[in-house]
This record gives structure tokens, C-alpha cells and sequence, in this order.
């Protein structure tokens, strides 16, 4: 009795903590959202001057993080909204909304009147109700200099069938917040968790919130049981049978004045109805412990559902926090969760690398994965760690560092191979896979992973993409490049850099001025260009073979002379590939 009165006593002084939190925040935050919603209802009065529905094919769109890319739920198409773009002066917003095409691989973009305001960090939901529908809620809208924050409350539905937005107003739901979660279970739209923030303050939900598709109603859920504690970020899934899963997130806190510690989440939560349906639904959290190999540690992960009853997790990022500097490890791999098994296991694709890896394991290889499916070989034992080169249009050269799962001694050979394949000329014809990066936006179509988009960091540098991959995660035999980034599009704009640059930075959110601004900077390019061109038919290999020697004098130029040989052959080589992916 004693205990539990304590316990009781510890929760209840923790949420009026959070209670009086949530009003400070509240109170500092509503300054800075007075002054943002003047822009916000600027933005919406330019939209109000859209009066009909327009689609036009376009190119891919433009470099984003944390918007959202959802499945039709009818059609072989996927839907993107929204996000965000950085580009190290000023910060963009987006409302705009983009249809892909799967079969032809093309994009179009499509006006509807009186969409949402622009935000990033929201959440969508499809359903197949009438032709299917589109559900936001959420998400942040930030002041270009990205120092103040408008969290919004709104809940928008996008009715497919028709191509129009209607905002639905319901009293009782969630307050206004960003990094939440949302999944669409049975009849109902489920949120959990997110933050608020202002110039000073922030805070973290573990609230739960359902939205009822048949009578439009909030609810706000009480479940019995201990939670989550607050986060943003999660993976959140609903099963099958109505129950929803939540591994993971990110949250900080203040230790002292003006210094925060961030915890990274890996524990795992399962949220169960009874009764759905019924007036009286009982809702009852309870913790997993999952068998298998759980991803690393990571924030800013991308979730979806894949066949099979498995959800899956790709990507991400894990920082170190050293004394003055914050680093982060990117990551692009693939774990799945079988819901069904309450397990965790890493995706292994089916390349000729796996071959060759179960040739060398012999027998024993093939007896350890009789019962299973080659995704769900045995586990790996550690992360691994692989350092790649980039270099990009400017000639920076930028070190990404990879972790991926897998023994030690693989990691060993593999690296031996990398080192035997570019001595001989071959380090260009590695397998395609999408670089590692952070808060990019995922669906799944036909049991196909896509990944559009997202962000990676190099010093004080981020790198927002525009490409679009796809893999089979069926078959897991490798990743296709739908889209190719853009290196043009890779703009970068120190803070001690002139206001005549500040200048063509509004035509950043793909307009005309960035058309016309492109347009003139290639024409530089060419006037500067004097590196050897590709020949017509040359492959990539072809192409280093030729220009070898000029491309590691480029390197030995940028690298400086107290470089290794080893290393600037190594960054000539990337070099040269990234200028034979370019020119083909």
C-alpha cells in the first residue's frame, strides 16, 4: 500500500508539473504566435486567390524534410504535402501538394483552393472512404529566420475523389503541437505524443486523442496501465486486430539554465482496446519486450506498414554530443517489427554480396535459414561503422558516416573487398541505395517501399534531397533510383555571405525566380567548366580510367598537400563519379 500511495503521489505531482509546464509555454508561446499568424494570413490570402483545381505535369519537387508522402488509397499513385527546406539563412515552409505517378514515373502538382497554411512536421492518415480521403493534423509553422514557432491544432481532410480541402472543426481535441503521431484505426484517427515549443521554452506530450470518422468527435483517452513518458518522434502503428504500437522518439529536458539533455527512446508500448466500437471503449497500455535485434538507438526515423503484418523503420539519425560540436551518425537501413511475433529483425537484401556471403558460410548458412525467409537471417551482432566520400557541386568534400548492422569480422572483409575493387578500377559499380539521412518522407505501395527526400549534415552544413528510391520488400533484391538528386539544387548560404545572395533566395520555394536563378548559374557552369568531358557511350568505369590522373590532382587541390594518397585517390574517385552521374 505504502508503495503504490508513493507512486500514485509521484504521478500525480508529475503531471501538475507538466500541467504548469504546459501554461508557461503556453503563455511565452502566444507573443511569438501572434506575430506569426500575421504571416500565416498572409500566405493564406495569396491561397484564397485560387479559385479552381489545376494539375500539370512538373518536375520532381523540390528539396524537403518532414512532410508527409501517403499511398492513394485507390489509386497507383502517392500523395505528397507539405515540409520544409533550410538553406543555412533562411527557412521555407510548403503547403504545396504533389501527385507521383508509379506507373509512369512522372510528377504532377495539383492547386486546390483553400488548402491548409504551410507547415512542416504535421501528420497524415489516408482512409478509403469515398474514393478515398486524406486526413492533417498538425505541425509547425516557423519564422524565416527559424527562431519562432506557430504549432497548429487544425485538422484538414482531402477528399480525393473530388480534389477538394475542407478544414473540419471539432471542439475537444489535441492543443496545438508538432513530431506527434497519427494513425488511422478502425473508424478512428489516433494521436499521441509531439512537442510545443517557443524561443525559450518547450514541452512533450504523452497524450492520446482519438477523432471518430462517423460523428467527427474528439476524444481524449485515459488508459489504464503506465505509458509512454512524453516524446515526439515515435514509431507509432496500428495492428490489425486495433491496437496500436509505439516504439521509440526523442525527447530533452532542462538539466540547469540554458543547458538540455536529449534522451533517445528504445522502449516499446502497446495500446489496446476493448469493447471497440462500444459506447464504453477501455483503452489499457502495457509494455513490450520484444525478442530479436531492436534498430540502434535513433531520432528522426521514418515509419510505415509493409506486407506481411511487419512494420518497418528506416533511416535516422543518432548524435553525439561533444564539448562545443554536435555530431550525428545518418543511417539508411531497413528494420522491420513483426507484429504478429512481437520481434525485431534487420532487412538483408538479396544482392550478389549475400551470395557470395552464404557460398563462403556453406552448409551451416543454409541450415540456420531453412525455417525462415532470407530477410530474417540471423541477426547481426553489432552496428557497423562505413565512412563515405561525397563531394559536392561546389567541390566540398563531405565524410558521411553509415552505421549499419553486421558482424565484425563481415565488416572487416567488406572492407578488404571495397579496397581490392577500387585498386582495380571497380569502386564505381557498387549497389544504388539511397545515401543515409534523417526525416524523410516514406510510403508503402504494393508492398514497395518509396523514400523521398530528407536531410543529412556535414559539420555545420545540411543537406536537404529531392531524390526518390524504391525497393521490393518482398523480394529485397535492391533499391532503384526513381529520382536522382539534384546537385544544382544542394544551395548552401553562410551567415557572412552578402544580402545580394539573400536576394535570390525567395525563389527558393520553386517558382519562377528559381527557374530563371538555375538557369543563369548553369550558364556560369558552363562558362567555367574545364573538367574533361563524359564520351558519348563511356561507362563510369571507362570514364575514371581515362581521367584519373586529373581528378586526383583536383582531390590533392582541395585536400591540401599533408593528405594521404590513399585518401585522395579515394575522393577522386568519388569525384569523378559524382561528375559522370551528372553529366549522363
Amino acid at each position: 500500500m505504502g508503495k503504490k500511495g508513493k507512486r500514485d503521489k509521484k504521478g500525480k505531482g508529475a503531471e501538475k508539473t507538466a500541467a504548469k509546464m504546459e501554461k508557461k509555454v503556453s503563455r511565452r508561446a502566444k507573443k511569438e504566435e501572434e506575430d506569426l499568424e500575421a504571416l500565416i494570413a498572409e500566405f493564406q490570402s495569396l491561397d484564397a486567390k485560387k479559385t479552381q483545381v489545376i494539375e500539370s505535369s512538373c518536375p520532381p519537387p523540390s528539396p524537403r524534410l518532414n512532410g508527409s508522402l501517403s499511398a492513394h488509397p485507390e489509386r497507383d499513385e502517392l500523395i505528397l504535402f507539405g515540409g520544409e527546406y533550410f538553406n543555412g539563412q533562411k527557412t521555407y515552409l510548403y503547403n504545396d501538394l504533389y501527385i507521383y505517378s508509379i506507373r509512369k514515373n512522372s510528377w504532377s502538382k495539383l492547386d486546390i483552393p483553400n488548402p491548409p497554411p504551410r507547415r512542416c512536421a504535421h501528420q497524415a492518415a489516408v482512409v478509403p472512404t469515398a474514393g478515398g480521403q486524406l486526413w492533417i493534423f498538425g505541425g509547425e509553422f516557423a519564422s524565416p529566420n527559424g527562431e519562432q514557432f506557430y504549432h497548429y491544432k487544425d485538422l484538414w481532410v482531402l477528399h480525393l475523389a473530388t480534389k477538394t480541402w475542407e478544414q473540419i472543426k471539432a471542439s475537444g481535441g489535441p492543443s496545438g503541437r508538432s513530431g506527434h503521431r497519427m494513425v488511422a484505426c478502425k473508424r478512428q484517427l489516433i494521436i499521441f505524443g509531439g512537442f510545443h515549443e517557443s524561443a525559450r521554452d518547450y514541452i512533450y506530450y504523452n497524450d492520446v486523442y482519438a477523432f471518430n470518422l462517423d460523428s467527427f468527435t474528439w476524444s481524449k483517452l485515459a488508459p489504464a496501465g503506465i505509458g509512454p513518458t512524453p516524446r515526439s518522434g515515435c514509431q507509432m502503428t496500428a495492428s490489425p486486430e486495433g491496437s496500436v504500437i509505439i516504439y521509440g522518439g526523442y525527447s530533452k529536458q532542462r538539466i540547469k539554465k540554458d543547458v538540455d539533455k536529449g534522451t533517445l527512446h528504445t522502449d516499446m508500448f502497446l495500446l489496446k482496446a476493448e469493447g471497440v466500437g462500444k459506447e464504453e471503449e477501455k483503452w489499457t497500455w502495457s509494455r513490450l519486450s520484444p525478442s530479436g535485434v531492436k534498430p540502434p538507438p535513433r531520432s528522426g526515423f521514418s515509419v510505415a506498414v509493409g506486407p506481411g503484418n511487419r512494420s518497418l523503420l528506416f533511416g535516422g539519425v543518432q548524435d553525439e554530443e561533444e564539448e562545443e560540436s554536435l555530431e550525428g551518425d545518418f543511417f539508411n537501413d531497413i528494420y522491420f517489427y513483426d507484429m504478429g511475433k512481437n520481434r525485431w529483425f534487420p532487412a538483408q537484401l538479396k544482392g550478389p554480396k549475400s551470395e557470395k556471403r552464404k557460398r563462403r558460410r556453406g552448409k551451416q548458412a543454409e541450415s540456420e535459414g531453412a525455417g525462415e525467409e532470407e530477410v530474417e537471417q540471423r541477426p547481426p551482432q553489432g552496428p557497423l561503422e562505413i565512412v563515405k566520400e561525397v563531394v559536392a557541386e561546389d567541390g566540398t568534400v563531405m565524410t558521411i558516416k553509415q552505421v549499419i548492422s553486421g558482424p565484425a569480422e563481415e565488416k572487416e572483409r567488406s572492407e578488404s573487398e571495397e579496397e581490392e575493387e577500387e585498386e582495380e578500377g571497380g569502386g564505381l559499380g557498387q549497389q544504388v541505395e539511397p545515401c543515409p539521412r534523417s526525416n524523410a518522407m516514406v510510403a508503402v505501395k504494393h508492398g514497395i517501399l518509396y523514400v523521398y527526400g530528407g536531410m543529412f549534415e556535414v559539420g555545420d552544413r545540411q543537406f536537404t534531397l529531392s531524390d526518390l528510391h524504391s525497393i521490393d520488400l518482398h523480394k529485397m533484391g535492391e533499391w532503384k533510383v526513381l529520382v536522382e538528386m539534384d546537385p544544382k539544387a544542394q544551395e548552401w548560404l553562410e551567415e557572412s555571405e552578402s544580402d545580394e545572395e539573400d536576394d535570390d533566395v525567395e525563389g527558393a520555394d520553386g517558382g519562377e525566380e528559381e527557374e530563371e536563378s538555375s538557369e543563369e548559374e548553369s550558364e556560369d557552369d558552363e562558362g567555367e567548366e574545364q573538367h574533361p568531358g563524359v564520351e558519348p557511350g563511356e561507362n563510369a568505369e571507362e570514364y575514371l580510367s581515362r581521367t584519373e590522373q586529373y581528378w586526383i590532382k583536383v582531390a590533392r587541390s582541395h585536400m591540401g598537400p599533408e593528405a594521404k594518397e590513399k585518401k585522395v585517390v579515394k575522393v577522386a574517385h568519388a569525384m569523378a563519379k559524382t561528375f559522370h552521374e551528372g553529366s549522363v
